[in-house]
């Protein structure tokens, strides 16, 4: 059976402190690495009222104590904003305190509004352009393979030490897959961003991947949200909550992610309820079967030899019962 794992966004729900959500991302980390899961990554985020955690690499120092056996890592870091040596020196770090067990997901999106990516850049913009370079570097940085000519070969990138983290190029588009394959990476898809021409995505990175020291072969991961309950309509009933999550997205309301009373009790418009319904498609919701049926028709239609859940519903309780129900459907053959 292809290995599940988690992506938190360490989600503050309505009437919860950020305190609380960071809580519950431990407390979930816990859960699912006694449930089975894989790998438990942490997203990174700035100024969003819905979400709580702006720097993940200092969450996951604190999260490998909590857990034992499972990897963790970011999904990801923000490459753009940061030095790609200091990112390798948090990630060396990291894998001499947990060692086999760190993974180093990157991407690129600004993670934020136009006004705080210019505050998280320090008084500039990211320079996204320049990400194929700072990639590079940052595997040379990780794996001392930096070549003679840079002016920062022979620097001391420390904890020294033979591990290193995995690299996983993460995306919503054809850039980051063409860029894992031209640099021999691996890759993982945000289908939960994204539900059209991902399989796409996926077939070029495997037809484009170029061998590396790092990967002999193309490793792809498929990101999905789930809501998964003991039955269908329990679970939609919970998939509400994100269908007004993601309409005030799009309204660009800043408010934490509601809870499915506030869902319930809202009049939503023609237009809203159509805006939602187009939404969907980047969903799985259902009971435990259909949601495993659904996850193993994605799977298969793009390819991926892992799967990763996102879940966000209106209470921390029905979100960790939702990846017990999954996890549960997922051991039986």
């Amino acid at each position: 059976m292809i290995p599940l794992s988690v992506l938190d966004q360490s989600p503050v729900i309505s009437g919860y402190s950020a305190r609380q959500a960071i809580e519950a991302t431990l407390a979930l980390a816990r859960q699912a690495e006694a449930l089975g899961y894989r790998r438990y990554w942490l997203a990174e985020h700035h100024a969003i009222a819905a979400i709580g955690d702006p720097c993940p690499e200092v969450l996951l120092a604190r999260m490998g104590a909590e857990t034992k056996t499972m990897r963790i890592g970011s999904g990801g870091v923000l490459l753009p904003y940061y030095s790609a040596f200091k990112v390798a020196e948090v990630f060396r770090m990291l894998e001499a305190l947990y060692p086999g067990r760190i993974d180093l997901g990157i991407g690129r999106a600004p993670g934020g509004d136009a006004r705080t990516a210019r505050a998280v850049g320090g008084g500039r913009f990211p320079d996204a352009e320049r990400f194929l370079h700072q990639v590079w570097e940052l595997v040379g940085y990780l794996d001392g393979t930096l070549p003679e000519d840079h002016p920062d070969h022979g620097v001391r990138v420390q904890p020294e030490g033979p591990g290193a983290p995995e690299v996983w190029l993460l995306g919503s588009s054809d850039y980051s897959g063409a860029l894992a394959a031209q640099l021999g990476l691996r890759f993982a898809f945000a289908h939960f961003i994204s539900a059209r021409g991902g399989d796409a995505v996926m077939r070029a990175y495997r037809a484009q991947f170029q061998p590396s020291p790092r990967e002999p072969k193309p490793h792809a991961l498929l990101c999905c949200f789930v809501i998964c309950a003991a039955s269908d309509a329990e679970a939609e009933r919970h998939a509400r909550v994100m269908d007004l999550r993601r309409l005030e997205m799009a309204l660009r309301l800043e408010n934490p992610v509601p809870t499915l009373a506030q869902a319930e009790a809202l009049a939503n418009t023609a237009d809203e309820r159509e805006y939602m319904r187009s939404q969907r498609a980047r969903t799985v919701v259902g009971d435990p079967q259909r949601c495993k049926a659904r996850l193993l028709e994605l799977a298969a239609q793009y390819a991926a030899e892992e799967l990763m859940i996102v879940t966000i519903t209106g209470d921390y309780a029905s979100r960790a019962r939702s990846y017990e129900l999954l996890a549960d459907a997922w051991a039986r053959q």
